[in-house]
């Protein structure tokens, strides 16, 4: 593959800009393999895990067809940014993709004939007869009420027929004032903003109002920050493939070079091969380039388009528009890596976010467009994201998990320190994009993990690993034909033996966000969701069981990391739990603390200041302030208790007293916890609390309500995949997770009475996939493979499909007894909500978004 850039103002034959105005909305990856201590297989922790696929699986067509797959096949992002000058900065550039609603999104029109009491009643057959314009006369009975029927009609003339309407109206509002009072109606339910609204007003057609024209489409639009070619790749994927899959404008930039030690060569022929950083930059970036197009075209040989650009930094930046798919773009910022995964390095980020250098040089790899060298200081690094930003104007931003923690034993990072310094500028970027820049989109966060994947059960079924481990093949440059015409090389030999990694092929996992328990409902049978956008808390609203929706609103209170669990106390108020990041003037000030915040009175959209409850972790430097998000939970004494995974692997709590008061963090025991614990409290009024190890499940119990937890107890359970779900019922406390290395869906009943008890280990089967997985009364749901949300309405029904992808976890509760409430927050960071009778044989309704589209200004 050629180099396509031909300088400042340039277009490529499909009319791409190649100058130097920040344009094709990507800059090129530099992820790094540091020296290769970062992701070389023989000098990674936990050797005893050894690779098990062979690295040469051929490429199998992706199947998933999105229901809102990228619908503008002119779509060019160079066609928008490209019209500042030749040295315009980076923030100054316009987006040019524009979200679009994924849900199935359907304007409810008058219905003439009124319905069955729906408590009992299909939800897809009341959506039927809901959206029915006209609907037919049902086959008569028999001749002779067919007869009278026709009578009747006969001699009823104009005065009749509005006498007739008028009947059938009020038939139709003493159904919806049943469906109000038995929660049952799913569609009715989500729909009745505009059923009372229409049939309260005096002014309504006699006939169905024609069905708007629908929204354009808003697939959302996706920025992964990563710190070196390939990042993304092991620790994003398979989220990077159905995003570019599906048709989302995605950009992955790329801070470092990854140069490492300058070889590109297998163990074999490292010793005899002479060390040339800008060349093995240049191979990194072209296997890199290799990789997405051909998830996006199937061709790894599909050409691109590169240019230089100026950044809000400083700087000179490159970037790479994939011609065939020019919503797929790479930035690449080409700093210089550390080197090293644990050791101290000065010239990294690392080194620059402490202090120990006032600027970090910039690595240019050979053939870039880029020609001028540069170095940025702390700020200049968080300005140029910055600018990124406000050009690509993101809706969900992908990141590294910016505190990944240390091996309890070792002392050492679990991760590489160019992964999590690299995502806390990315951390600081969005903070300050958030509170600087207003003319944009609400964006989510969501962060992933890194070499841990490789201690942890498997998350991905085989014919995702194998998917996966395809694209970095083609990233490692197995058959080492020049393809890309580089005397650099076209990929990363360094991987090329071991083209897994630690098993990293194999996993996928989220670190922050993985909370099922952000929607819940009222005792008025309204619906409250809580997510964190733009670093805020946002809050939806939909005041009882027909009210209008209102939202997002942002909870005062910046720096909120992504996830949030909520809680109903004792007197009915809602109290959300997250954590929270703050930064200093130094960087020991960089700190994480839980927090909460209380409705003032149940029912109110008003709630209380964020309030700290601290952290178990004295010091960054300790443990890189690795706390899990808070599970909460209220006993039977109504004592409400917060607890997290420390860094240091073992569960620590705090129990609010009776005065409103806390105690203090405690320490519950356990070791070689992973993920956020769950908790839920029994028929009893009993907490439970459980965690996840890397060959099981742990827990504890309280012996009766008001008491302290017990000891940590082995469930034997078998190994699971993260995170727990867990929600009291049964008179127990039912969990549910995922079976490692397929993605189906497990429970079990965990019972308190004499200690912890499990029984009834089931597999519920599932669409495989991985994550979060959100239950109440019979539906569950979570990520299917493809990224889309599954969803079984019952038990021994097929799993079920739906067009949404989403970020972090699905949310669901009961409304009412009846039925079920179901969310999630989309790619286009939007809350979609649906709704099933929680009665056999139901469905789930169409998705409704909720708020205004989450579309990006334009220039």
């Amino acid at each position: 593959m050629s180099d396509s850039w031909q300088g400042p103002g340039a277009r490529d034959p499909q009319g791409v800009p190649t100058g130097s105005a920040w344009g094709q909305q990507a800059w090129p990856s530099e992820q790094v393999h540091q020296g290769y201590e970062g992701h070389h297989p023989a000098q990674q922790p936990h050797q005893d895990y050894p690779q098990q696929h062979a690295h040469a699986y051929p490429h199998q067509d992706y199947p998933q067809q999105h229901a809102y797959a990228y619908p503008h096949q002119d779509y060019h992002p160079s066609q928008q940014v490209h019209q500042a000058p030749p040295h315009a900065d980076l923030a100054d550039a316009a987006d040019a993709a524009g979200p679009a609603a994924p849900a199935e999104s359907v304007e409810p029109v008058e219905p003439v004939e009124p319905v069955e009491p729906v408590a009992a009643v299909n939800s897809t057959e009341a959506a039927e007869a809901a959206e029915a314009p006209e609907a037919p006369a049902a086959p008569a009975a028999d001749a002779t009420t067919d007869s009278r029927r026709r009578t009747r009609r006969a001699g009823r003339g104009r005065g009749g027929a509005r006498s007739s309407r008028r009947r059938r109206r009020a038939g139709l509002v003493k159904v919806v004032a049943f469906c109000m009072v038995t929660a049952g109606g799913s569609l009715l339910l989500l729909r009745g903003n505009e059923l009372l609204d229409r049939l309260g007003s005096p002014t309504v057609p006699e006939k169905a109002a024609p069905t708007p024209a629908p929204e354009p489409p808003d697939p959302g639009r996706v920025l992964q920050v990563i710190a070196h070619p390939d990042d993304d790749l092991y620790f994003m994927n398979p989220d990077l493939r159905y995003s570019i899959s599906a048709g989302h404008p995605v950009t992955s930039v790329y801070l470092t070079s990854g140069e490492s030690d300058g070889i590109n060569a297998g163990s074999a022929k490292a010793a005899t091969t002479k060390p040339d950083k800008p060349a093995y930059a240049e191979a990194r970036q072209n296997g890199i380039r290799a990789a997405y197009a051909k998830m996006a075209t199937g061709d790894r040989g599909s050409p691109w388009t590169r240019t230089v650009v100026p950044t809000k930094g400083g700087g000179h930046a490159e970037v790479d528009v994939l011609v065939a798919k020019p919503q797929v773009n790479l930035v690449w910022l080409q700093l210089r890596e550390a080197g090293t995964v644990y050791d101290n390095a000065p010239d990294s980020l690392h080194g620059l976010w402490d202090g120990k250098v006032p600027r970090l040089d910039s690595m240019l790899a050979s053939g870039t467009p880029v020609t001028q060298k540069f170095s940025y200081t702390k700020d200049q690094v968080v300005q140029t994201l910055v600018g990124i930003l406000e050009q690509y104007r993101p809706t969900t931003v992908r990141s590294q998990d910016p505190t990944p923690g240390r091996y309890p034993t070792t002392k050492r990072y679990t991760d590489h320190q160019d992964h999590f310094y690299g995502a806390r500028f990315v951390q600081m970027a969005t903070a300050a994009y958030a509170k600087d820049v207003t003319d944009r989109p609400h964006f989510a966060v969501q962060n992933y993990a890194g070499y841990i994947n490789g201690s942890l059960p498997s998350t991905l079924d085989p014919d995702e690993a194998k998917e996966k481990l395809d694209i970095l093949g083609t990233y490692a440059w197995l058959d080492q034909q020049n393809h890309c015409n580089s005397p650099a090389g076209c990929g990363d030999l360094k991987v090329s033996d071991q083209p897994g990694g630690n098993r990293w092929s194999d996993s996928i996992n989220y670190t922050r966000g993985t909370s099922t328990s952000w929607l819940t409902s009222d005792a008025e049978h309204g619906l409250w969701a809580f997510k964190v956008l733009d670093g805020q808390v946002a809050v939806w609203h939909r005041p009882g069981p027909v009210g209008r929706w209102k939202g997002p609103d942002l909870l005062p209170g910046t720096g909120m990391d992504p996830g949030v669990s909520t809680v109903t106390l004792a007197d009915g108020r809602i109290a959300a739990f997250g954590t929270r990041t703050s930064f200093g003037a130094k960087p020991t000030d960089y700190t994480r603390e839980v927090v909460y915040a209380v409705q003032k009175q149940a029912g109110a959209e008003e709630f209380t200041e964020w309030q700290s409850l601290g952290t178990p972790e004295t010091a960054d430097e300790t443990w890189t302030s690795d706390i899990s998000a808070p599970a909460v939970s209220v006993d039977g004494t109504g004592q409400l208790a917060a607890y997290v995974r420390d860094g240091a692997s073992s569960l620590r709590g705090r129990v609010q007293r009776a005065d409103g008061s806390w105690g203090p963090w405690e320490k519950y025991g356990g070791t070689d916890l992973h993920g956020s614990p769950a908790t839920a409290t029994d028929g009893a009024g009993r907490r439970m609390v459980f965690s996840a190890t890397s060959k099981s499940v742990v827990g504890w119990v309280q012996p009766k309500p008001g008491a302290p937890l017990g000891q940590v107890t082995a469930t034997g359970l078998p190994d699971t995949t993260l995170p727990l779900t867990a929600d009291g019922r049964e008179g127990g406390v039912r969990l549910w997770f995922r079976k490692p290395g397929s993605g189906n869906v497990r429970t079990a009943l965990i019972t308190g009475e004499g200690g912890l008890k499990v029984s009834q280990m089931t597999d519920l089967g599932g669409l495989q996939g991985f994550g979060s997985v959100t239950a109440s009364g019979h539906v569950l749901a979570g990520r299917t493979a493809g990224g889309q949300l599954g969803s079984e309405a019952g038990p021994g029904r097929p799993w079920e499909r739906s067009p949404l992808m989403f970020v972090g976890a699905p949310s669901s509760t009961m409304t009412g007894k009846d039925l079920v409430s179901l969310a999630v927050v989309g790619l286009d960071a939007r809350l979609y909500v649906t709704s099933s009778a929680d009665v056999p044989n139901a469905h789930l309704a169409p998705w409704q978004p909720v708020g205004p589209r989450n579309a990006p200004p334009f220039p």
